[in-house]
């Protein structure tokens, strides 16, 4: 059984919906970032954290590209052309919606106050905007990211969505909201949440 160390309300939901995906047993230790039993298994005091044989996996992205490549599924495999895409779609995620989001995120409530810029949210707000347009773009008349099988690439996509409506960062009407839609309606995320709910 895996181990997963954080908290649903963060990244860490990326990789409980990948196991639920996965239909795979695990465990939570619920936690929030910069407690001592997160700097207990991460230097950083970040989370997620995957324990695994006594060993610790940081970083949401890396976790659930361990566990899709592991169980082969949700992932190509590597060195194809489908891979690649994914992985494309994938840093996407994270350089163009992850980043914009955790940098207002910063600047509303994470950095101490007298560190804090408020004048940045509306400049991530108009990257953001065009990252949704290019995201169109690239996904065409895909079903899913890659085009017709679901990969973790929709996962953290799917994830930086749901952020998004949290923090007032609008979903562009049309293929993109239908998309994510389509990705928030997974039965794996309804049992991810609703087990999230129970640690609440």
């Amino acid at each position: 059984m895996y181990k997963v160390i954080g908290h649903p309300q963060s990244r860490t939901m990326r990789v409980l919906w990948l196991l639920e995906e996965l239909n795979l047993p695990y465990e939570v230790v619920p936690s929030k970032p910069h407690q001592e039993d997160v700097y207990a298994v991460n230097p950083s005091g970040k989370i997620p954290a995957l324990i695994v044989d006594g060993e610790t996996i940081y970083d949401s992205t890396a976790i659930c590209t361990y566990l899709a490549d592991k169980h082969s599924s949700l992932s190509f495999p590597s060195g194809t052309l489908d891979r690649a895409r994914q992985d494309s779609f994938t840093n996407f995620a994270l350089d163009e919606m992850d980043s914009i989001l955790w940098m207002a995120a910063k600047h509303s409530f994470i950095h101490p106050e007298d560190q804090r810029v408020p004048d940045i949210k509306p400049a991530c707000r108009f990257e953001w905007n065009k990252s949704m347009k290019l995201l169109e773009k690239r996904l065409g008349e895909n079903t899913w990211a890659t085009g017709e099988t679901f990969t973790i690439a929709d996962i953290i996509i799917g994830h930086c969505a749901v952020w998004a409506k949290i923090s007032k960062f609008e979903w562009p009407e049309g293929p993109v909201s239908e998309y994510f839609s389509r990705a928030l309606s997974r039965p794996a995320l309804a049992k991810a949440n609703e087990k999230a709910a129970a640690m609440q």
